[in-house]
């Protein structure tokens, strides 16, 4: 189970609000993703443990999915805000 402390951060990383930069942030977290197990090769059951977290947090539309942006789910109140987006 040590290399859990290496997986479940990631699906921590907040998706950015800015939806310009969502491509860039999926495809950043799935490289890292997909070097981390070609580099490390984690255990069958942390493995399992962790894509069946991905799947439920994806699966809940949470809105903190980095591999799609859920269709019904709305953007965060800040993400209309010019202040934080047009930097």
């Amino acid at each position: 189970m040590y290399c859990l402390q290496w997986l479940l951060p990631v699906l921590l990383i907040p998706k950015p609000l800015n939806p310009a930069l969502w491509f860039n942030h999926s495809m950043f977290m799935g490289f890292y993703l997909l070097s981390f197990l070609l580099e490390r090769k984690p255990c069958t059951i942390c493995a399992l443990v962790f894509l069946a977290a991905l799947f439920l947090i994806c699966y809940s539309c949470w809105g903190n999915c980095f591999l799609y942006h859920c269709g019904g789910a709305p953007l965060p109140d800040s993400a209309h805000d010019p202040s934080i987006v047009g930097t």
